[in-house]
Order: structure tokens, then C-alpha cells, then sequence
């Protein structure tokens, strides 16, 4: 498999930006609770992956270092002009409004500045566009999956459609802050799972990505101290 292609494919899968880095995760929570705004989101957040990315593989060997971090946020928010006035002009006006002050804060959005500073400084523009998309698609495929999931156990719709006709009461819960939580996690386990199933049938030993086990927690430590 190219290097490009591998790129593109991490960003799905291996290092997914919601279920794996977990990054990203205040539209994740507040935006999902439809399929529509998940899948909107996660659009807007990879015209400026690849926009961005792709300039700063371009424009990183000309910039001092001391300025990297503030050249690299007017790009993105050069793009996310760009996102912003798009959808203002072409995409429903429902989704605009509830995607809000979510679409300026992209700019801010630590998945598209963490790849900004990560990858695309250090690799050429075809690589950064390819790891864009990935990251992009893992972004929006993971936005699309909780906002159906929330949908579906909320008011039995996905993408406004209804599913089950007879479902008349809405439940509350998934479509609140802690429902997300719990969704989230359920994901999280489940993913975890079926890499560790993967792990043992090829004979591996399998290591949880950092942040999601053992590794990266102090709690134990804190309690013997005291």
C-alpha cells in the first residue's frame, strides 16, 4: 500500500480523530444530535483540512518558525471564510443556523491546527491532502455515525426520515450532553474491542492508543502520594 494511501486510511480507522485522538470534541458533543449536523460539520471541517493543509505544505520551508503557529491560523481561517460564506449562499438555511458559531470555530478546531503543525509542515502537499481527507472523513464519518445513533434512540429518525412510525414520544437523553457522553463511550468500547479481537487473531499483542488505558493515568499515583 502507497504511503499515500495509508494516509488516508489512518485517519479513518487507526488514528480517527473523535474515536481515537479524541479531538474535537465540543462540536462532537454539542453538534450530533442529528445525522444532517453531523454530516455538515464534518464536510465544512475537511474543505479546511484540505485547504489548509495543502498551503501550509506549500508555504512551511518560508516560514520563520517563531511565527508558524499564527501564519498557520490565518490559513485556516482564510478557509474557513471560505466555508463560512459557501454554506451561508448554497447549503440549506436549517443546517446553517444550527450549525451556528460552530462553523466560525473551526479555526480553533485542534484536529485541523494539530495536522497544520504535525503533518502537513513536515511532508509534501500530495501526503498532507491525502492525510487531510483521511482525518476529514474519520472526522466526518465519526460526527455522521454518533449524530444517527443519538437520532435514532431519540425520536427513532435518521436524516429526518422515520424509522420506526409508531415511535411518538422523543427521548430525551441521547440528544442531551450526558446521552453523547455515554454514546461516545459505547463506541469507544466497542472499537476497542474489535481491535483487540483483531490483535489475538493475528497473534499480537494488543496496545490501546495513549489516553485510553492505563498509561496516561495518574490517579493510582496521586493515592499512594497521599
Amino acid at each position: 500500500m502507497s504511503k499515500s494511501m495509508n494516509n488516508l486510511i489512518r485517519g479513518i480507522w487507526k488514528e480517527n480523530p473523535v474515536f481515537v485522538l479524541l479531538l474535537g470534541t465540543c462540536p462532537t458533543l454539542a453538534l450530533t444530535s442529528c445525522a444532517t449536523n453531523g454530516i455538515g460539520m464534518g464536510l465544512a471541517t475537511t474543505f479546511v483540512l484540505i485547504g489548509s493543509n495543502f498551503v501550509v505544505s506549500c508555504i512551511s520551508s518560508i516560514v520563520p518558525k517563531k511565527i508558524r503557529i499564527p501564519v498557520y491560523i490565518v490559513v485556516i481561517a482564510t478557509f474557513v471564510t471560505v466555508v463560512d460564506l459557501l454554506m451561508q449562499a448554497y447549503a440549506p438555511a436549517s443546517l446553517y443556523e444550527a450549525l451556528g458559531i460552530f462553523i466560525p470555530l473551526i479555526v480553533v478546531n485542534c484536529i485541523v491546527l494539530g495536522r497544520a503543525e504535525a503533518f502537513a509542515s513536515k511532508n509534501t502537499p500530495i501526503q498532507s491532502i491525502f492525510d487531510a481527507i483521511g482525518m476529514g472523513l474519520g472526522f466526518t464519518v465519526a460526527l455522521t455515525l454518533l449524530g444517527s445513533i443519538r437520532e435514532f434512540i431519540g425520536t427513532g429518525s435518521v436524516f429526518g426520515v422515520k424509522i420506526i412510525t409508531c415511535w411518538t414520544t422523543d427521548f430525551l437523553l441521547p440528544g442531551a450532553a450526558p446521552g453523547a457522553f455515554i454514546i461516545v463511550g459505547a463506541i469507544l468500547g466497542l472499537k476497542s474491542y474489535i481491535n483487540r479481537r483483531a490483535a489475538i487473531k493475528a497473534g499480537k499483542l494488543y496496545i490501546p492508543p495513549a489516553g485510553l488505558d492505563c498509561r496516561n493515568c495518574r490517579i493510582c499515583s496521586i493515592e499512594e502520594e497521599e
